[in-house]
Order: structure tokens, then C-alpha cells, then sequence
């Protein structure tokens, strides 16, 4: 796919930050490029950009790749400058609203994680992320999509944090056997959750669709612990979804999140159910 057609590479014009971030971007660019008197068709053959790609860029409508950084600071003799910006170029693909949760998952030393719909983000492979996302209506663009999926497998570095968090999810049975994306899809998808389970920090349960007493009909929880002993926690029904801190508030949620876990199957309990669905599909 050209570099001109392919998603996930616009900036939102919502975003101010990001707005902020990749108009800089470019300015240096373009001041890097002018210093050195090199016209930007020349350039973008040097870097393998075309020169109205490279106009985008300049003038803050296109996110640059990291190799394009790497390569523009070496031809320009940035010294560094531009390739120093990729990482906050790189958080620019990501959708606003999932750059403030990332940012929060980052600081937590305990995560607590129901989702009632589907298989939680932090555990979701790229293809099954997609298929969700494509099954959205309204329907998403094609960059949206893109961006979306960037920021879920960005946020997977909450796994290779040292210190480690705690983490423990609950998911339900049917969101294991629906095979969203197809057949293939969803055993990638478990075969994951199999390789996610061994990690000493997670505890991930199942949720079977047999129980009779259910804590999380309600909906999704969400409670991350902080190190300084302050919490932070999301349900729908709790402030219409909204991001809560007060104590009661946090109370119910984690009263809710305890009767869910107790409700399902243990750790070890849940492994072994996987298993016998990877057997099955």
C-alpha cells in the first residue's frame, strides 16, 4: 500500500496535543531541511517520501513513521534532534481517551479487569482487536482502526514493567467460544490468553456461563491501584462510566470485583478450561 493510502498515519484535529506535537515535528523539519538547502523532492528521495508527503509532514497533517525520523536527523545532520521525537510521535497515533487510560495503567501497581463483552484489551491480539473494531457501528475508518489497534498493543507494555503490577482478569466463558474474526482468529486469540496466564504477576479466571449468582451483571469494572495508596475505578453503572476516586465509590466496585472473582473459576481451574476449548476448536 502506498505510503499516501495507507491508515492510521492522520492526525486528529481534536487531539491539541497531538496537533501541538506533530506541528513541531515538522517545523524542525522543515527549518533542518532549509538549513542544509535541500529542496523537499530531494528529500523525499533521500528518505523515500514523496515530495507531498513530505509538504504533509512538514505542515503537521501526516504522522511521520520513526525510520522516516531516523532517517531525515542522519541526512540532515540533526544531531539527534528529530530522532529524540519519535516516542512522542508515536503516542500521537494513539485515540486520546487511550492515551489517558495507558497513562494511568503505566502508574497502577494493581490492576483489577472485568469486561462482561468481550476479551479485555490488554489481552487482545491484534486480529481479534480488529475484528472488533471493524464490527463497530457506526463504522469506524480505516485509520481509526488502525490507530486504535496501535494504542491496544501499545498498551501491552503494562506486561513488561519492572516492578510488575498485579493483575487480574475475569472473563466470561462465551466471550472464549464466540468466534469473532472466525475460527482461526479466536484460537490465536486463546492460545494467547494461555501464554498471558503463565506470567507470574496475572491472574486471569473464567467466568462460566453455568453460574446461577452473577456479581457482574451490571457491567464492566475497572479498579487501578496506585503506589502513594490512592485508587482510581470505572463501571458503567458508577457515575455513568465515568472515572471515580472517591472512597465509597471505590468501595462498591471492589466489592463487586471480589464476589465476581469468588464466583469464578480459580486461576489453575481456568488454564485447564482453556485448554479443553484450544482442544475443541
Amino acid at each position: 500500500m502506498a505510503e499516501e493510502e495507507e491508515p492510521g498515519w492522520e492526525v486528529d484535529p481534536d487531539d491539541d496535543w497531538g496537533v501541538a506535537v506533530i506541528t513541531t515535528v515538522g517545523r524542525q523539519l522543515r527549518l533542518r531541511r532549509e538549513a542544509v538547502g535541500m529542496r523537499a523532492a530531494e528529500f523525499g528521495r533521500v528518505v523515500g517520501y514523496g515530495e507531498d508527503m513530505v509538504y504533509k509532514v512538514e505542515s503537521g497533517k501526516r504522522i511521520p513513521r520513526p525510520e522516516f525520523l531516523d532517517k531525515a536527523d542522519e541526512v540532515l545532520s540533526a544531531g539527534g534532534l528529530l530522532a529524540a521525537m519519535k516516542e512522542d510521535v508515536a503516542k500521537v497515533r494513539y485515540p486520546k481517551r487511550v492515551r489517558e487510560l495507558a497513562q494511568l495503567e503505566a502508574k497502577a501497581v494493581e490492576l483489577q479487569l472485568y469486561d462482561p463483552l468481550n476479551v479485555h484489551g490488554l489481552l487482545q491480539t491484534p486480529e481479534y482487536a480488529r475484528a472488533l473494531l471493524r464490527m463497530r457501528r457506526p463504522a469506524y475508518s480505516g485509520d481509526e482502526v488502525e490507530r486504535f489497534i496501535v494504542a491496544r498493543v501499545a498498551r501491552k507494555s503494562v506486561f513488561e514493567r519492572a516492578p510488575s503490577p498485579e493483575i487480574g482478569f475475569v472473563l466470561e466463558e462465551w466471550t472464549l467460544r464466540r468466534p469473532l474474526g472466525g475460527r482461526e482468529v479466536l484460537r490465536s486469540q486463546l492460545e494467547h490468553l494461555m501464554e498471558v496466564a503463565e506470567l507470574r504477576q496475572v491472574e486471569l479466571q473464567v467466568m462460566p456461563m453455568d453460574r446461577e449468582e452473577h456479581a457482574g451483571v451490571a457491567g464492566g469494572i475497572e479498579v487501578l491501584k496506585f503506589a502513594d495508596g490512592s485508587a482510581v475505578g470505572r463501571s458503567p453503572v458508577v457515575a455513568g462510566g465515568r472515572p471515580v476516586g472517591e472512597p465509597r465509590q471505590l468501595r462498591i466496585l471492589e466489592l463487586r470485583y471480589g464476589i465476581i472473582r469468588a464466583q469464578a473459576l480459580t486461576p489453575r481451574e481456568s488454564t485447564t478450561f482453556i485448554e479443553k476449548l484450544l482442544g475443541a476448536a
